[in-house]
């Protein structure tokens, strides 16, 4: 694989005027619905997440369907449109599972190549009257199974930690055969699917453990390969830092210059001054490597693996620095339940080993670059 010389137009890394107006309706949108108390309402339901924003945002935004082309019910544009949208849900605190339906599942199927698998699923995907995930794409030997019976497939096995496995509507399997490891489609039944929730860190996703009981199941594509979903979703979720950082560096900046000590602002302090300009310099750096894997996902550059490792590295560290200061330098108030920053700092937490650490994209990179192994000079 050739990574050193890279194919990406400069002009993808800048957003376009309509990427610009869609940024602007779903900032409109976030803060009429979204905030720290509409967020635990949300956490209190039944499903974690209003199921009436989720419509909205598919029916009056057009979120879902954004990166689905147009002969599967979406709206026809690519990933770059959509990581706005991850970018702004991700600065809202968005509770709903845009991440599993939208991304993981929706590319997986995409990936996949089935047509008639496509046509069946992403045309609910793209209107908002489907929720989906995948399970098993983590694990090198999947621990579901995979038997052809007398009346079709059927799943055995457990998937632990599914993102919104206990809501999800259709699931995404990868699966052991006899012939190896493939993808089949999963409808989830009470009497063939134990769905146990998990009790995680960041409740604004949840996540569950799936035990399939000879559920009945449907092929999807040929391959059991799945980099390339993963990867997808690894540039999603650094969108999603990125405006979760931006979120946690504008709420801090607006506090310092308010809160008073010795008749002056603290944020006109030089200390405070300091740590902010590091939150930024490390935000802008963020930035920058989520718009290259934005781009690669986009056009299926052969840099993707490249680009999604390495703004996985950025991203979740910079999420975790800015999160961190957004308690710090609230003073006492940032370490309330009361305050909002701890559900970001959740989210940081979480986010930063969803598809693996920092150090785990790090040993990738030097993989892909070839520099495993080398000693230092």
């Amino acid at each position: 694989m050739h990574l050193r010389h890279p194919q990406i137009d400069p002009q993808l890394l800048s957003e376009t005027e309509e990427q610009q107006e869609l940024r602007a309706v779903l900032q409109d949108f976030f803060t009429e619905v979204s905030g720290p108390e509409e967020v635990r309402k949300q956490l209190a339901t039944p499903r974690g997440y209003d199921e009436t924003l989720w419509a909205r945002l598919a029916g009056e935004i057009g979120v879902h369907g954004l990166a689905i082309p147009e002969e599967y019910g979406g709206s026809g544009f690519t990933f770059a449109e959509l990581a706005v949208a991850l970018e702004e849900s991700g600065r809202a605190l968005y509770c709903a599972p845009l991440l599993p339906t939208v991304v993981l599942a929706a590319h997986a199927l995409l990936n996949s190549g089935d047509r008639q698998a496509c046509e069946r699923y992403l045309p609910r995907i793209a209107d908002g009257t489907l929720t989906a995930t995948v399970a098993g794409f983590h694990e090198n030997e999947p621990g579901v199974s995979a038997d052809r019976g007398g009346f079709g497939w059927v799943l055995r096995g457990a998937a632990d930690f599914v993102l919104d496995g206990a809501g999800a509507e259709v699931i995404v399997v990868r699966a052991r055969t006899a012939d190896g490891v493939r993808l089949f489609a999963c409808e989830p039944a009470t009497d063939t699917c134990l769905r146990t929730p998990r009790r995680v860190l960041d409740g604004t996703r949840r996540q569950a453990r799936v035990e399939f009981r000879d559920a009945p199941a449907t092929p999807v594509g040929e391959s059991g390969q799945v980099t390339t979903t993963l990867d997808a979703g690894r540039a999603a979720l650094a969108a999603e830092q990125v405006g979760g950082s931006g979120h946690a560096l504008d709420a801090t900046v607006e506090f310092v210059a308010q809160r008073h000590q010795f008749g002056r602002p603290i944020g006109s302090f030089q200390a405070v001054k300091h740590r902010l300009a590091d939150v930024l310099v490390a935000l802008e750096a963020a930035r920058s490597a989520s718009a290259y894997a934005t781009a690669c996902v986009a056009i299926a550059s052969p840099q993707l693996p490249l680009a999604a490792s390495a703004a996985a590295a950025v991203c979740g560290e910079t999420f975790g620095l800015a999160t961190a200061e957004y308690v710090q330098l609230h003073g006492g108030i940032g370490f309330t339940w009361e305050h909002p920053a701890h559900l970001y700092v959740r989210r940081a937490r979480s986010g930063a080993v969803l598809f693996g650490t920092a150090d785990q994209h790090r040993t990738r990179l030097a993989e892909l670059l070839g520099l495993a192994g080398r000693s230092a000079a």
